[in-house]
């Protein structure tokens, strides 16, 4: 089989196509023929490491944690999944050596493998994982909110979403919405904004207007219920601002700065909750509620992909997998695919 590997910390360039004998699964695991790889941050931060040339856990590693395919064998034990099956995977690559979607065939644990709703696509599937994994946890973390998703879960509750043309904004401005939640969102300017109001978001602001916190006001006299954060250190005076009593502020990655200064005074004043959320440490029935309730939402349509749904996509070759690294890591706009094997 085809498979991506890389052998050192680097940039695009350490990735490398080899071929590799298919392996069988094992108790607990599962077999899935990758057919789209999707392609996240996470990815190309582990890739790099925290400096070029840096030696890694295992002799060589296969990139990429999300995905979608085909279960083609199963170890003994499994039975969440069968042969035929589609499905998406998630953390494929996490402290495993060959588990990540950048190759034919994936040899995963079972609890990482989610059938895939029969309305989905594969394309779909492999946009889900990180993404969407961390938007759910992001909408429950709250102190008086849901601990499941659903529609009318979050109704009467507003959700402010910073960063909505993002691949979790994204998926957060949809699961909100699905839920019964009145999203804002705030983005860098129109052309993103156009793709924040195509995901469903209700209000869209743009966060360098210096009169951002009043329009939220305006639209939220009493402060929103919850923020996903992706920004803490940029957006904590805003966030101040228009956090209502008792709200909550889920953070799951530091664009723009590692620390943060907090008013003491004003946190205790209002209660706020700060929640930070990382998938790799989350436990593994957080992850499964949020794959059971990411399943409900594909039924009903609530996560579609594509550039009239919010979220442009960007196709590249097995090949090509360091392309497709790069123009991630470029910051673009949208989430990139890797087409792996025929759906």
């Amino acid at each position: 089989m085809k498979t991506i590997v890389y052998r050192e910390t680097g940039d695009p360039s350490v990735l490398q196509l080899v071929d590799r004998p298919v392996s069988d699964p094992g108790a607990g695991e599962v077999r899935v023929r990758i057919v789209v790889s999707g392609v996240n941050p996470t990815d190309w931060k582990s890739r790099r490491g925290s400096a070029p040339g840096e030696p890694l856990a295992f002799a060589d590693v296969v990139p990429n944690q999300d995905g979608a395919g085909v279960v083609d064998a199963v170890g003994r034990g499994v039975s969440n999944v069968a042969v035929g099956d589609r499905v998406w995977v998630a953390l494929a690559a996490y402290q495993r050596a060959q588990g990540g979607t950048a190759q034919e065939y994936a040899v995963l644990p079972a609890d990482h493998v989610f059938l895939l709703p029969t309305p989905a696509s594969f394309d779909q599937g492999a946009s889900l994982g990180v993404p969407a994994i961390t938007a759910y946890r992001a909408l429950t973390v709250a102190e008086d909110g849901p601990r499941r998703l659903h529609p009318g879960a979050l109704d009467g509750k507003i959700v402010l979403v910073a960063g909505g043309a993002g691949a979790v904004g994204h998926a957060a401005i949809q699961l909100a919405g699905w839920a019964g939640a009145t999203v804002i969102t705030t983005v860098s300017g129109p052309e993103k904004g156009a793709l924040a109001t195509a995901a469903g978001a209700h209000h869209v602001l743009t966060y360098t207007d210096s009169d951002v916190a009043d329009e939220i006001r305006r639209i939220a006299p009493d402060g929103v219920d919850l923020i996903v954060e992706v920004a803490p250190a940029q957006n904590s005076t805003l966030d101040l601002a228009v956090i209502r009593n008792r709200g909550s502020i889920a953070v799951y990655a530091n664009n723009g700065g590692d620390e943060m200064t907090l008013d003491v005074r004003k946190h205790f004043s209002l209660n706020v909750r700060y929640q930070f959320v990382l998938l790799y440490t989350v436990g593994a029935e957080v992850v499964q509620q949020a794959a059971a309730g990411i399943n409900e939402a594909l039924v009903d349509g609530a996560l579609a992909i594509g550039a009239d749904a919010g979220l442009p996509l960007h196709r590249f070759g097995l090949a090509h997998t360091a392309d497709a690294h790069a123009l991630v890591e470029s910051g673009v706009t949208g989430k990139v695919l890797i087409d792996v094997s025929a759906g």
